[in-house]
């Protein structure tokens, strides 16, 4: 980093993404400023569905306990035809990264946690009601101009900007001027919140009524929120008139007069992509680098993605533990799989949404007759048709294997596991936030070159042991020299490994499989990924500074 900056990072918006970037480079020990235009949580309804890879992301922050204490947990969603009969249930049972794949919440709840948990760092600040106006990079930094709410304005010197400023990004639009490809989706919706829910119904329902295709779910603390299409000719301030929206809600709730109407609101959807994540210090993540519609929930935890890969990335190279073109890897792993998401919500917004009666009988006869078919219904049930992350070309090696390498650049399983003294923990907790090898029944020590590597790069060393290995009750095996000894006591890691054909993996900080292979190529291979993306020895990591919050 250059020596004449005043913070490492500048993350601008504190929406949950730029909130959750600040709180994992807190957590990697990394001074940073977060910014946002506006002076409170913004309370109108947003995000609400939040899935196993976001819980995780959360888990690395430290935060993942105190996000799930306003959060509802494994929570169903059913699709529902013409005549108003269920016709797709979507219940995932896997928790194989530690988490349920389905939990809803509240997200200005959640964005208040997301905040409080910057206290922990004194490396950390936020400042609200500050607005970038301005920005200027060169090969040492950012120079951004930051202006108050009294209109007074100052500059800072950063190392790397994060932007995080939402849909409207500043920093897309009015400062980088970067293509923003995509749609504008015709038909605009109503969002409506209402407390002391009327309704028995604790899941997610998408009714695809061609009357008007509506949605209806729980949430936290008695809330219930539906979302109603709106036709061509209606006006969307006439719409949020009280008398309409009652009128909306009417032949779905016992007594409409008695609902409480807290918060209403018309959102027009967007499928749009920026055509770079990365130009040069400055990176964009979740709305500010892609706009998703909400039929699959996807919105925000496509930004926490962005925010658990780009993270660590920069820590590594503000902390000298990683060459500085690896940035680019950020844009290279997670456009293509944001598109997919993107896309993927466009094919189930049409399902949704079809407003033509004979389309919607096609539609649910289909659906009826496949239904009957295990493997359909375990497709569908299972969310087997989300696509998840595959990393073919960044911080990844190949190994010219294709059982293993199948296995590079995916996330990770989190499993429990016993850790030196018995305590049980989540595969996370126990290797902490660095990069991992994990190796099955080691042979022999590392060399000396290769340990002194891969502790420039933070590298936690642990042997995985089958569970209840040692001799007599209590009794552990040995810990390998220079390893912690992790048992793998629900036999996922060794299942793993069988599968993959591999005796170690190399973990990135945010659990993607960096590298895997047998013993016999395990130094060669960890030397050959140091060499590539670690600096040169002789280059020193450079100090954090402690950040103070501004007067």
């Amino acid at each position: 980093m250059n020596k004449s900056c005043d913070v490492p990072v500048l993350v601008v918006g504190a929406g949950p993404v730029g909130a959750t970037l600040a709180n994992l480079l807190g957590t990697y020990g990394v001074g940073t400023l977060l910014v946002d235009r506006s002076p409170a949580i913004l309370e109108y309804p947003r995000a609400v569905g939040l899935d196993d890879e976001a819980m995780r992301t959360f888990q690395a922050a430290g935060l993942a306990e105190a996000m799930l204490r306003d959060m509802i947990q494994n929570v169903p969603m059913r699709m529902y035809g013409a005549r108003k009969q269920c016709f797709a249930e979507i219940l995932p049972a896997t928790r194989e990264f530690g988490w349920y794949r389905r939990n809803l919440f509240s997200q200005p709840l959640g964005e208040q946690t997301l905040r409080a948990g910057l206290s922990r760092f004194p490396h950390v600040a936020l400042e609200l009601g500050v607005e970038l106006v301005a920005l200027e990079q060169d090969e040492g930094g950012v120079t951004a101009t930051l202006r108050r709410a009294d209109g007074t304005e100052r500059q800072v010197r950063a190392a790397y900007l994060l932007a995080a400023d939402g849909g409207r990004s500043t920093v897309r639009e009015g400062l980088l001027k970067l293509p923003f490809g995509g749609q504008t989706h015709a038909h605009k919706w109503v969002v409506i919140e209402c407390d002391r829910d009327p309704l028995d119904a604790p899941y997610t329902a998408l009714h695809c009524e061609p009357a008007r295709p509506y949605v209806c779910l729980k949430l936290p603390y008695g809330l219930r929120r539906w979302e109603f299409m709106l036709f061509d000719g209606e006006d969307e301030s006439q719409i949020l008139d009280p008398a309409k929206v009652r009128e909306l809600l009417a032949p779905h709730v016992p007594d409409p007069d008695a609902l409480n109407v807290i918060r209403a609101r018309v959102y027009t959807h967007h499928s749009r992509i920026a055509g770079s994540f990365v130009t040069g210090r400055v990176c964009l993540a979740g709305d500010a680098a892609h706009l998703t519609p909400p039929w699959i929930g996807q919105g925000l935890n496509a930004g926490l993605r962005d925010a658990c890969n780009l993270a660590w990335k920069i820590a590594w190279i503000v902390g000298g533990r990683l060459r500085p073109e690896a940035l680019q890897s950020y844009h290279d792993e997670r456009h293509a799989h944001a598109k997919a998401m993107i896309d993927l919500a466009d094919r189930f917004g049409a399902v949704l949404s079809l407003r033509n009666r004979w389309l919607a009988a096609l539609r649910d006869a289909f659906f009826g007759a496949i239904r009957g078919i295990p493997a359909v219904r375990d497709y569908v049930l299972q969310m087997k048709f989300k696509p998840m992350p595959r990393y073919r070309a960044g911080v990844v090696q190949d190994s010219g294997q294709a059982a293993r390498d199948e296995r590079v650049g995916r996330m990770f399983i989190q499993p429990l596991v016993e850790k030196d003294g018995g305590d049980f923990q989540k595969l996370d907790d126990a290797l902490g936030p660095g990069f991992a090898l994990l190796v099955r029944a080691p042979t022999a020590p590392l060399p000396a070159a290769l340990d002194e590597g891969l502790g420039r790069m933070d590298c936690r060393l642990a042997a995985v042991a089958l569970p209840r290995s040692g001799p007599a009750p209590g009794v552990r095996p040995p810990s390998p020299a220079g390893m912690s000894l992790l048992e793998d006591t629900e036999n996922a890691l060794h299942r793993w490994f069988a599968a993959a054909g591999a005796d170690w993996v190399l973990l990135r900080p945010d659990r993607y499989v960096a590298a895997a292979g047998r013993h016999a190529d395990m130094h060669g291979a960890l030397e050959r990924f140091v060499a590539e993306f670690l600096p040169a020895p002789a280059e020193p990591a450079s100090a954090t500074p402690v950040l103070e919050a501004a007067a």
